[in-house]
């Protein structure tokens, strides 16, 4: 993969002058039409192709049922014609960032839906036309001694460590691992892919036009995170192997003092004015304890800890669990293996994506990398029908989820389409079919985006088997249903622990601890970042912020950075020293969120296990608010909301 790196952020963009004829006519062959055509507004200046364009949407909408913004195949062929005329010579944009009226305009074109009024800055961030607006006035600079310390180093860390910087905060990156990455340094098992669109999940000021796939692999993530790091200059801030063991807060000095174990096993105290975690939610793999593990006489490996150094090549292989990371484990190793048992409690709903596995055209990715807005255009449209156009889908109408399996009309329209990929692919295999469907509604478990991993279970060599495992032995394993499967492999795909900072020692003021705070699984943040007696302490991916029902995590990354820097700044501006909210706040923000959850299939699902749900059956993982309403949210503090010191 080559990135490109020039200076500034990719939102700044330059004329591209020296086209290459050939390859500019291949990339239209293959370019998004949506896109393209925005593209082509952009470099003529003529909006009238806005209206000319949607009349002929509009028309051919009417003989032809359009499929989640994808033109007919009528109306891209005429944007590929325009395409040919209009972009001749140098390709240089008449018309920059439009005003809002007119991105809107736009943008209802792009993606052939309906865009409320709402949508237009949240899209012209997102999309990666703009840098996020700073609302909290910026007159003043931080302290020369005010330090932040963000605990971890990936996607949101990296994040963190930028939009402080360039805020004019001093900062230290503490990372555990030797790399950084988090996620995508640590998951290297065969088949590691992000299940969110490349083109999507990557920072909006950082857009990356040479993705190979669609679907980024682990690999291809992880060098995107080693450009940025490297191109914004972060690598002097990072300091890595230094596990944080703790956060203690000192009243008398306003002041977090961090105690961390070095790459030399020294321990040492820093002090920061502020601190962010950075660290995610899903981090201690999760190993069942099963009578007579370790009695085994094969190898055994987690899928978060991969060990390379074991050849599966010829040998019987258990897989236990069918979440998103073993679906992907199994359609990458079961042509290498002997035999290959996957032992599930539960099926997911398994969804076909026609891209999951595709490669970019290099076509596509020269159309990204120099038609001047096509791959803002191309990201907002990607991101539009994989975000909030999903709201609805997990959210319960009682009438009808009284006498279906599904919660919904707009729930039921998905189970459709799972179930008819169910047909389509074991039209012959009906056992299968009956073992991969499940007896909940979507999205009440992670819904899995299918890299052929219906296809691997078809194969001779590969079993599924219902239940999970009660016994292991020296030479396989025993079933909880008291079936025996031989084995020289164990490979547990059985996820994380959810743990809410549960693995750090805070300590706030007058000694309150955050785990005494947040026992009994039941963490609550004021906005999921936020913490009563915790003075500038902001936790990122915290309780109830993750985006379940579309998007990434890549909109909580902005969106909760964005926050954190505006609070700093407006202790800044103000002369305070700390802040942090009130419980009046938090409790009343969590009560809403309560509320919200309860109308959902998270905390509704009618599924025995997973980690939506805390043990006491509260939905503690995702945001209830649409993507749009919790962006907004997030544009500053309120400081009603705040307790202020100094």
């Amino acid at each position: 993969m080559t990135l490109i790196s020039p200076d500034q952020p990719t939102y700044v963009l330059a004329p591209v002058t020296d086209v290459d004829r050939r390859a500019l006519d291949a990339a239209i062959d293959v370019a998004e039409p949506g896109a393209l055509l925005m593209a082509l507004v952009h470099h003529s200046g003529d909006t009238a192709l806005l209206d000319e364009f949607r009349a002929r949407l509009d028309q051919e909408r009417s003989r032809t049922q359009a499929i989640m913004g994808e033109y007919p195949a009528t109306v891209a062929a005429e944007v590929r014609e325009r395409a040919r005329h209009l972009l001749a010579g140098p390709l240089i944009p008449r018309i920059a960032v439009p005003d809002d009226a007119l991105f809107r305009r736009m943008a209802e074109l792009c993606v052939d839906d309906t865009v409320g009024e709402e949508y237009v800055p949240h899209l012209r961030e997102q999309g990666g036309f703009e840098p996020a607006r700073r609302v909290v006035p910026a007159t003043r600079k931080p302290p020369a001694g005010f330090t932040v310390a963000i605990i971890g180093c990936g996607m949101i860390g990296l994040n963190a460590a930028i939009e402080l910087g360039q805020a004019g905060f001093r900062y230290q990156v503490f990372e555990e691992r030797d790399d950084l990455g988090g996620t995508w340094s640590r998951n290297t098992y065969p088949g590691a892919a992000v299940d969110t669109p490349s083109h999507f999940y990557s920072y909006s000021f950082e857009l990356n036009p040479r993705w190979s796939k669609y679907y980024p692999t682990g690999p291809e993530y992880l060098q995107y995170l080693h450009h940025v790091a490297g191109k914004y200059d972060l690598y002097p801030h990072i300091t890595f192997s230094a596990k944080v063991l703790g956060c203690r807060w000192q009243e008398d000095d306003q002041i977090w003092e961090i105690t961390v174990r070095h790459k030399d096993g020294s321990v040492r105290t820093h002090r920061a004015n502020a601190v962010v975690t950075a660290t995610g939610v899903l981090n201690a793999a999760a190993i069942p304890d099963i009578d007579g593990i370790d009695t085994f006489d094969g190898e055994t490996m987690h899928t978060a800890e991969w060990r390379h150094d074991v050849d599966l090549s010829g040998k019987r292989v258990v897989v236990l669990g069918t979440g998103c990371t073993s679906v992907q484990v199994v359609a990458a190793i079961a042509g290498q293996v002997k035999s290959l048992d996957v032992v599930m409690r539960q099926p997911h709903w398994v969804i076909p994506e026609r891209k999951v596995a595709a490669d970019v055209p290099e076509g596509m990715r020269w159309a990204l990398e120099h038609i001047p807005y096509f791959h803002q255009w191309f990201r907002v449209k990607t991101y539009w029908w994989a975000a909030d156009k999903g709201y609805s889908i997990p959210r319960i109408d009682e009438e009808w989820y009284a006498t279906h399996v599904s919660s919904s009309p707009a729930n039921d329209m998905v189970m459709r389409v799972c179930l008819d990929y169910l047909d389509r692919s074991f039209p012959d295999r009906p056992d299968l079919k009956e073992m991969l469907t499940p007896d909940f509604p979507p999205f009440a478990k992670r819904i899995v985006k299918d890299p052929g991993f219906f296809e691997a279970v078809k194969r001779d060599n590969v079993s599924l088997h219902r239940g999970s495992l009660r016994r292991i032995r020296p030479d396989g394993v025993v079933t909880t249903e008291g079936e025996f499967i031989a084995a020289d492999v164990i490979i547990w795909a059985t996820g994380f622990r959810l743990e809410y900072l549960g693995f750090l020692d805070v300590v706030g003021r007058g000694g309150i601890r955050l785990a005494e705070e947040w026992a009994e699984e039941n963490p609550r943040a004021y906005l999921g970042i936020t913490v009563p007696g915790f003075p500038n302490f902001f936790v990122t991916a915290g309780p109830n912020a993750a985006p379940n029902h579309g998007g990434g995590h890549n909109v909580t990354s902005e969106e909760h950075v964005h926050y954190i820097v505006e609070s700093l700044q407006y202790l800044v501006e103000n002369g305070h020293t700390a802040m942090e909210p009130t419980r009046e706040a938090t409790e009343d923000y969590n009560r809403r969120v309560d509320e919200e959850l309860d109308k959902t299939v998270w905390k509704h699902g009618g599924t025995a296990n997973g980690y939506y749900r805390n043990k006491a059956g509260r939905a503690w993982v995702a945001c209830p608010w649409r993507l749009v309403d919790y962006w907004a949210m997030l544009r500053a503090p309120e400081p009603r909301d705040y307790v202020f010191t100094g």
